[in-house]
């Protein structure tokens, strides 16, 4: 007899450019995610965080895990720029992570050029 629907946790196993983002979700590596992404060394994950809610440090729990592939943290915070929590820059910092907040778009843009450089980058991208 057939399985009913299956529902796994969102994940690309690998690093892609973000090809156009908006509508509530992202487009990436001929594929499309609704809801706001996290884009890791080990691939792009779906990440449950909404516009308007607070970044914690548990929410960017999958970051602090890869940390050793990562130097730099890109936050697109939404619609507009808001500032990092200072727990979270601090968690950053202890595990050499330098952060950068900014507006989704411009975390889009950003993260792409240093991707094609093949910095040492991930980016946390809140859906707008």
């Amino acid at each position: 007899m057939a399985k009913g629907i299956e529902i796994r946790e969102a994940h690309f196993p690998g690093r892609a450019q973000i090809d156009a983002y908006g509508n509530g979700g992202f487009r990436f590596a001929d594929m499309s995610h609704r809801g706001s992404i996290l884009c890791l060394p080990s691939g792009i994950h779906g990440w449950d965080l909404g516009e308007g809610e607070p970044l914690t440090v548990s929410s960017i729990y999958k970051v602090l895990d890869e940390a050793s592939g990562i130097e730099v943290l890109l936050i697109g915070t939404g619609q507009n720029l808001k500032p990092i929590p200072a727990e979270v820059k601090a968690a950053l910092k202890a595990k050499g992570i330098s952060s950068d907040p900014m507006s989704t778009g411009a975390a889009v843009r950003t993260y792409n050029i240093m991707l094609a450089e093949s910095r040492a980058v991930a980016v946390a991208l809140i859906a707008v």
